[in-house]
């Protein structure tokens, strides 16, 4: 199918362009409800946090994976998550080179004061979505990012 000359094909008709300025603006958005509620953490601290809530005792390699951002900055987030006295680093028994990540009382208390506003802040996103195309989204995305291993 050819597009007709006179036809200029716009950023917005790009579904990479549509993504890209989604989590651009998820991220934006996030950033005003942390803001607004004055937790004094950052979005990537949260999202150390949160992975650490699913998982507690998790490996600094093992959070950048989950977190897809690289070890040297997630080293730098636990850095100032443990001077913030909301993580705590502790020796792998085994390899005293390698440590494992876990949450203290504070980063427990963050995380119960954040994850309702994060859960209201999914939902206004979603807002007017149906469930089955919340799932159909969810998929698209996922088969996209397998695409691009």
């Amino acid at each position: 199918m050819s597009s007709s000359p006179n036809r200029q094909l716009r950023k917005a008709d790009i579904p990479g362009f549509l993504i890209e300025r989604t989590a651009k603006k998820m991220r934006q958005s996030f950033k005003q409800v942390l803001h607004r509620i004055d937790v004094g953490v950052t979005i990537d601290q949260w999202a150390i946090l949160y992975e650490l809530n699913r998982a507690d005792g998790l490996s600094q390699l093992e959070l950048a994976k989950r977190t897809y951002k690289d070890a040297p900055t997630v080293t730098r987030i636990i850095d100032k998550l443990c001077l913030k006295k909301l993580v705590e680093r502790r020796a792998d028994p085994t390899d005293r080179r390698r440590f494992s990540i876990f949450l203290r009382a504070e980063g427990r208390l963050k995380i119960s004061l954040i994850l309702p506003e994060a859960r209201a802040f999914r939902e206004k996103a979603w807002d007017g979505l149906g469930e089955k195309e919340v799932k159909q989204l969810i998929q698209t995305l996922n088969h996209v990012f397998r695409n691009l291993e």
